[in-house]
């Protein structure tokens, strides 16, 4: 292998594996989310109806207590995990297969919802507007934090010069 071909082939791998594990994560949080419906549901209930946080009344008007939009809310924060999982096991396989532009472009959108799933959701709207990071109890923000921090790492270098191959076309 010559030292061009390595620095062609040592992006492409890198990305390629960094969304592999992006994608073998959020793929098992979706089927534990689905086969075990109940954990993080208590998890999102609690979150919404701040009923763990100081209970400030300047705050309480945000708080979601109807089971039935907490549910819908779970319900498609599942969706939206299962999607995100099939768009970077694509982007895995397709890293795997051919390491061209195509392969770049999925990890890109897969990663991309990663960051706003982790990054908005949960430390914005989650961390902030449902003050979970009150709760001594439900306070998933370290573990969200690490998440969107992983995603960033796996998008940039998926970015970096060499990575993929341009598309024969």
């Amino acid at each position: 292998m010559t030292t061009t071909t390595a620095a062609r082939t040592g992006p492409r791998l890198a990305a390629g594996v960094l969304t592999g594990i992006v994608a073998l994560y959020i793929a098992l949080v979706a089927l534990g989310n689905i086969t075990d419906f109940g954990t993080n549901q208590q998890f999102v209930r609690h979150v919404l109806a701040m009923d763990t946080t100081f209970r400030d009344d300047d705050l309480m008007w945000r708080a979601v207590t109807s089971k039935a939009l907490e549910d819908t809310a779970y319900v498609l924060i599942i969706v939206w995990e299962t999607v995100t999982a099939l768009v970077l096991l694509r982007a895995t396989w397709l890293w795997a297969r051919r390491g061209d532009e195509s392969a770049r472009r999925w990890s890109t959108y897969g990663l991309l919802m990663m960051l706003l799933l982790f990054g908005a959701g949960f430390i914005g709207i989650g961390g902030e507007w449902f003050a979970m990071w009150q709760s001594k109890t439900w306070n998933g923000l370290d573990a969200a934090t690490r998440v969107f921090l992983i995603s960033g790492v796996a998008l940039i270098v998926n970015h970096l010069p060499g990575g993929a191959r341009r598309d024969a076309s």
